[in-house]
């Protein structure tokens, strides 16, 4: 009986609404009244049907207008009027809590539900009209709709919990985790701020994705088919600007040496990213599905071609004549008379482009883990700019390389003289020689203002000099090689010049520099190891040749170089006859076979007491001369 009572109440309370609000006919629908109020609470308590059956009717009347007024065929149903939609549902909702707000109780959250109703309605009507119409839609024409139509989900965000849309229950929203990615501002005000560079602490948990707006694309997910006008929009965009960045660059020219402040980066590098960043913010309000991967590969495409086109193609370009110096010329160079191959403004733009190209790489970076927090999880694989940073790094280390290749050009001739002297009529030993002083105004010329133009990037600088100490020692070297004959006076001025190199060499990070800092310690041993090398080898050559074991066992302990080829040639830098070179390399090659006995220090070898008293007395002063110009 208890069951027939509540399907007779339930029947009588559905006719009851019926009657007050007719889904048919011509009949105006009633006002709220006391009977209603109370049917509500009967109904509350009845089966869950007759609720649900109240609420679906009572929403259906009430929008029933709506889908009248904005159908398909109408003038104002278009994107551009797309705020009539809206200001009609503000409307009904004032009215309807003017009406009915005490008729239905509270817990049927029945505003909500109208707007959640309304906002499903809109989006089929938008995309069914979007489809028939899909070659009127313009990049500007759908943003205005896409902005309109997020600020009034944000809208129902503030008035609403959304408890309607997830089975009654309301999640709330977790507080966010402060972040110090640059990419984090205020999103609002994101596309007029330049992106700042910081370091992210790799351990540091990701800022989880936080559902702020449990309205987000609820109406806004119908326009996500037709993103793909705005992604060729920003392709378009994108591919004029870079254009306008090569146009600028010729008429403006190379940016201005500026040594008080250090290499300035292009202007045009921050442009691009503070786009970059706008498109993205822009993009993840539209969409964090697909077009946020096809906006990643625009990005790709945008910053291989400015690596190659702002940074690489604006590269001076070295040349392949190289003036070569004369001996007679050279032993009459004044100081300041030679000048290197790339000008002082060419040396602040290669400067320049590293700089920008290490800005780029850091913040290409910083670009990829923005796109990958912006993104839906299950596409976070897809997004990978590792290609474009290595593009960037490319730049960098061809830009290193240019700046080695044209200090190390400017030494070659230098180091052509040296070979080219007689350093068998060397009578006495004197200062340093004139191929030294060019060596080292050249580097005196060129590497403060590297310096001064890398202050920025500190380790860029730190790799120029290891670059050119790892290209400038062996070629020294093998220079040092086609010097033959050498007599003992003239080894000794060649181990006085190469020491002189070798501490010029030990200061080149901090040379002409006001403030004096200790060189890396990857630098100096490699200065140490290369020009140690060469101070060992005319060691040797002083050394005298008879008996050959002697001077076989302390070439092998002094050099450790099993090479025939280096020790042939140590002995045409001795000036040894090609007859007693045949019998002196297969000593050598028999000594190697069987570890030499005799003095344990290698470096004292060339003193040792097989060693003539002479000689040794001759070595002995030069080390006192070296000590005493130090």
């Amino acid at each position: 009986r208890v069951k027939a009572a509540q399907n007779e109440l339930g029947q009588q309370i559905l006719a009851d609404f019926e009657e007050a609000f007719p889904s048919q006919g011509t009949k105006r629908p009633g006002g709220p009244s006391n009977v209603l109020r109370d049917a509500c609470l009967v109904a509350n308590v009845l089966d869950p049907r007759i609720k649900q059956e109240i609420i679906k009717k009572f929403i259906k009347q009430h929008l029933s207008e709506y889908l009248v007024l904005f159908q398909e065929n109408q003038d104002v149903a278009w994107l551009d009027k797309i705020d009539r939609r809206y200001a009609w549902i503000k409307r009904q909702l004032v009215d309807y809590e003017e009406k009915y707000g005490r008729m239905f109780p509270q817990e049927w959250c029945m505003t909500e539900r109208i707007a959640v109703e309304f906002c499903h309605v809109t989006r089929a009507e938008l995309s069914k009209i979007m489809r028939t119409r899909a070659k009127e839609i313009e990049v500007k024409l759908l943003l205005f709709a896409i902005q309109r139509t997020t600020n009034f989900e944000g809208l129902l965000a503030k008035r609403f919990s959304g408890c309607t849309l997830a089975d009654g229950k309301v999640k709330k929203p977790e507080v966010p985790v402060p972040s110090t990615n640059p990419f984090l501002e205020d999103e609002t005000g994101a596309e007029t701020d330049e992106i700042v560079i910081e370091k992210n602490d790799p351990d540091k948990p990701k800022k989880p994705k936080v559902p702020d707006n449990p309205f987000h694309g609820i109406v806004s997910k119908c326009f996500e088919p037709h993103l793909y006008v705005y992604i060729e929009s920003q392709d378009k965009n994108l591919s004029e600007l870079i254009d306008r960045f090569v146009a600028d660059f010729k008429a403006q020219g190379p940016p201005k040496p500026n040594l008080d402040e250090g290499g300035a980066v292009l202007p045009s590098c921050a442009d691009l990213f503070v786009y970059y960043k706008k498109c993205m913010v822009q993009c993840s309000q539209l969409s964090t599905g697909e077009p946020m991967i096809a906006l990643t590969t625009i990005f790709q495409k945008y910053l291989r071609e400015y690596a190659w086109k702002i940074l690489s193609g604006n590269l001076p370009k070295t040349t392949s004549s190289s003036g070569g110096l004369t001996i007679t010329s050279l032993l009459k160079e004044k100081e300041g008379s030679e000048v290197a191959k790339f000008t002082l403004e060419e040396l602040c733009l290669i400067c320049s482009i590293l700089s920008t190209a290490e800005y780029c790489l850091a913040t290409t970076q910083q670009l990829e883990e923005k796109l990958k927090e912006k993104v839906d999880a299950s596409l976070v694989e897809r997004i990978n700019l590792t290609g474009e940073m290595d593009t960037f790094s490319i730049v960098i280390s061809n830009s290193i390389q240019l700046l080695v290749q044209d200090l190390d050009a400017a030494c070659d001739p230098a180091l052509t003289a040296m070979s080219k002297m007689q350093w068998q009529n060397v009578e006495h030993v004197g200062d340093q020689s004139p191929y030294v002083t060019s060596v080292i105004l050249h580097i005196k010329q060129n590497v403060p203002i590297i310096r001064d133009n890398l202050a920025s990037t500190r380790k860029y600088f730190t790799q120029f000099c290891i670059k050119f100490a790892n290209s400038f020692i062996p070629k020294f070297i093998n220079h040092l090689f086609k010097c033959k004959p050498i007599s003992m006076v003239g080894a000794e001025q060649l181990l006085l010049d190469t020491h002189s190199l070798k501490m010029v060499l030990l200061d080149l990070p901090s040379i002409g520099s006001q403030v004096v800092r200790k060189a890396p310690a990857s630098y100096t041993k490699i200065v140490v190891k290369g020009m140690t090398r060469a101070e060992m080898i005319l060691k040797v050559v002083m050394a005298p040749h008879e008996p050959p074991v002697v001077f076989v066992d302390n070439y092998i302990k002094i050099l450790a170089d099993c090479s025939t080829d280096t020790f042939q040639k140590i002995l045409d830098m001795k000036g040894v006859k090609r007859s007693e070179q045949s019998s002196m390399l297969d000593l050598f090659r028999q000594r190697l076979s069987a570890p030499p006995s005799g003095v344990e220090n290698p470096g004292s070898l060339s003193l040792s007491a097989p060693t003539p008293e002479q000689e040794s007395s001759r070595i002995r002063k030069l080390e006192k001369l070296i000590k005493k110009r130090l």
